[in-house]
């Protein structure tokens, strides 16, 4: 059945907003954490793996990084294994860390990839430990600074030491999408699950990327009075976080946003996973469906 006029229009309106958006970030890298209800939606996950393609298919650079703690926690369950957390971090003992290898490395990340693949993507699946991406050391806590002998130790729970580009910028050159796990190598080859928004991060700084998307399950930073901010630069978001404006799960997605601003990315966002195509929403619309962050908000939209 052919389009109305009205339907013909809305469709033309849409592409010609998208079009500086494409002109501005072809060739650029665009670094996607992907998690929340957008892995675990059947809808959303299909409408995000079409999202990745149709960035790679107008000449974008896609990277995908993403978590699977719900699928790690279900897999544990099941095999006996108890989930325990300290201050939000998942305690990795030697068994534990093989199911999260298990499921991060095998289960989602080959979901992911074969989805982005089913349309017509070309999608390849790596760890942190793959090529020795994502240099990672062992992750402490320590609750109370005047108390050095209390630590905590965590296992086989790290953070990121340092992040090794080539094998993505091999991928990526060669026309491929590289979807990476977040599991690291220590310089003893030991594992280590890390926090999927700092890899994200530390990747996009290190791929001098253009963008880093957070996606979460939240519609955005909120202001005092829960309305959406759409976009803020870096002072006004260290200005909500010391008011005490930004706190909860949001502040450390923040401080990684914020982090890979200072660190050179040219924006990041932190954007709503439950709306359906999301991903372009936020890249090609002036809109969006989140909160970006930029270190100043001059030059971050493109010229119509």
């Amino acid at each position: 059945m052919p389009l109305s006029i009205d339907a013909a229009h809305r469709i033309a309106v849409v592409l010609v907003e998208a079009l500086p958006y494409i002109r501005r970030f072809r060739g650029k890298t665009i670094v996607v954490k992907y998690g929340g209800n957008a892995m675990v939606d059947a809808q959303l996950k299909h409408s995000f793996a079409r999202d990745i393609v149709l960035m790679k298919l107008v000449g974008m650079n896609p990277v995908v990084v993403h978590g699977g703690g719900p699928q790690i926690g279900e897999l544990l369950g099941r095999l006996g294994i108890e989930s325990r957390f300290v201050d939000g971090q998942r305690v990795t003992d030697a068994a534990t860390m093989d199911v999260v290898e298990m499921v991060l490395g095998g289960l989602v990340n080959k979901e992911i990839v074969a989805r982005i693949n089913s349309h017509g993507g070309q999608a390849v699946g790596i760890t942190g430990k793959d090529a020795a991406t994502v240099r990672a050391r062992k992750l402490t806590l320590q609750r109370d600074a005047t108390l050095p002998d209390e630590i905590i130790d965590l296992g086989h729970v790290g953070e990121v030491e340092s992040i090794d580009t080539a094998l993505v910028d091999l991928l990526s050159g060669r026309d491929f999408i590289p979807v990476v796990a977040p599991v690291g190598v220590g310089a003893d080859g030991a594992a280590y699950n890390i926090n999927a928004d700092t890899v994200a991060g530390k990747l996009a700084v290190a791929l001098h990327a253009e963008k880093l998307m957070l996606l979460t399950n939240t519609a955005g930073v909120l202001d005092g009075s829960g309305k959406l901010i759409p976009r803020m630069d870096a002072d006004t978001a260290q200005a909500l976080i010391a008011d005490g404006t930004i706190h909860g799960g949001m502040l450390p997605k923040v401080r990684c946003a914020l982090d890979a601003v200072a660190g050179g990315v040219g924006a990041a966002h932190i954007v709503d996973g439950r709306v359906e195509h999301a991903v372009l929403l936020e890249v090609f619309t002036d809109a969006g469906v989140g909160t970006l962050i930029a270190g100043a908000l001059d030059g971050v939209w493109p010229a119509s």
